[in-house]
């Protein structure tokens, strides 16, 4: 009887102590960082490149974040990707997307640990290290959007889980001659971790 007296003691002392350190998760002049761990699904169908029906290979990797809160409910937020390597038939290549993004938190500003948010902007994809010779890629400039939500830990980390869409086309060159186009449009998913300032 003891026993369990003292292990639910226990329990409602750490479950205290972790309601003290969950203030509101996010409110204006907030600064964040954000790192984790992703993966991009490219759309089917990839292009034709010299009149060859091209594919392109789900790629994964590290994923970073950084925003600031206007208010406490609309932010702004450029992430992205560390440079992936894609193989495509033929060759491979690299990309390296960024994003800017104008964020909405509905529960901006309440003390709810549960932090959802919805975003919507630009992305940018630079393309590099096309591993056919004479290959270029052009760089992607297109509409964004990202849906995610974040668990407070404490009053300065949090966790979360996040996915994104991009518009992502390129024009393919060959010694300085169109020859064709990538559309790879990815949907990224991933989580990680937030910190707060």
């Amino acid at each position: 009887m003891k026993a369990t007296r003292l292990i639910s003691a226990a329990a409602l002392a750490a479950a205290g102590l972790f309601a003290t350190q969950a203030a509101m998760a996010y409110q204006a002049g907030d600064i964040y960082v954000r790192g984790g761990y992703s993966k991009s699904d490219v759309k089917s169908d990839n292009g034709e490149i010299a009149n060859q029906d091209i594919n392109v290979s789900d790629e994964q990797g590290i994923a970073y974040g950084f925003g600031y809160l206007f208010t406490d409910k609309l932010g702004i937020e450029l992430n992205g990707t560390e440079a992936v390597e894609h193989d495509m038939t033929g060759g491979s290549f690299d990309r390296t997307p960024v994003n800017l993004m104008a964020n909405y938190y509905p529960l901006g500003g309440t003390d709810s640990r549960v932090q959802p948010y919805a975003g919507v902007g630009l992305n940018y994809t630079h393309f590099s290290n096309e591993s056919v010779s004479g290959m270029d890629l052009d760089h992607s400039y297109g509409a964004a959007g990202q849906v995610g939500v974040d668990l407070a830990l404490t009053d300065r980390f949090m966790i979360g889980a996040f996915a994104n869409y991009a518009d992502v086309d390129s024009d393919v060159d060959m010694q300085g001659q169109q020859v064709g186009n990538v559309e790879l449009d990815p949907l990224t998913v991933g989580g990680g971790l937030t910190y707060r300032f």
